[in-house]
C-alpha cells in the first residue's frame, strides 16, 4: 500500500459542491491499495503513518508525529498513486488493486485509523467519486511511505 502525506495547516475534501472531509492542522493523505495487498499491509502502514515524525518539536526537528501532535487526518482514497510510468505518455494503472479490493482495504485502513486515531478527527474522501482536495500545505512537507506485500518483498518505503 501507499500513502502520499503531506503536513497541513487545513484541508478539505468536496464531492459535488459538499464538503464532505475537512480537518484543521494535520495530515492530509491520498492512500493507494495495490494488488497484492492485505490488510496486513493496510495495518502496517497505518502503524508507520501514525508514528511518522513530520511535525517540529521545540527545536524545531521534525520529531513529533500526528498521534504526538493530536493532529487531524485527512485520509483520501487515490488510486493513481499505483501508476506505473516507465513506458509511453500514458499512465499505466494495472499496478492498483482492483476496485473492490481498493474500496475493502480503504474502508479498513479508515476504520482502524478511527479506533487508533482519537486524538482528532479522522476525516475521508470518497473512494470512487470525482473529488476536489484542497490544502495547505505546511512546511511544505511532502513524503511517500509504502509497504509491499511480503510475497512481493520484504516491507519497505520510497
Amino acid at each position: 500500500m501507499i500513502a502520499l502525506l503531506q503536513r497541513v495547516t487545513q484541508a478539505a475534501v468536496v464531492v459535488e459542491g459538499v464538503q464532505i472531509g475537512a480537518i484543521a492542522g494535520g495530515l492530509m493523505v491520498l492512500v493507494c491499495a495495490e494488488r497484492g495487498d492485505t490488510v496486513a499491509e493496510a495495518d502496517a502502514l497505518l502503524g508507520k503513518l501514525l508514528a511518522y515524525r513530520v511535525f517540529s518539536d521545540e527545536a524545531g526537528k521534525m520529531n513529533r508525529s500526528v498521534t504526538d501532535v493530536g493532529g487531524g487526518l485527512l485520509l483520501v482514497p487515490q488510486f493513481t498513486l499505483a501508476a506505473d510510468t516507465n513506458s509511453g505518455t500514458r499512465p499505466s494503472f494495472t499496478p492498483a488493486a482492483a476496485p473492490e479490493l481498493g474500496r475493502q482495504l480503504f474502508d479498513h485502513f479508515v476504520a482502524r485509523a478511527r479506533v487508533r486515531h482519537v486524538q482528532a478527527p479522522v476525516e475521508t474522501g470518497r473512494f470512487g467519486a470525482d473529488m476536489k482536495v484542497s490544502l495547505i500545505n505546511d512546511g511544505p512537507v511532502t513524503l511517500w511511505l509504502q509497504v509491499k506485500p511480503a510475497a512481493a518483498g520484504a516491507v519497505g518505503k520510497h
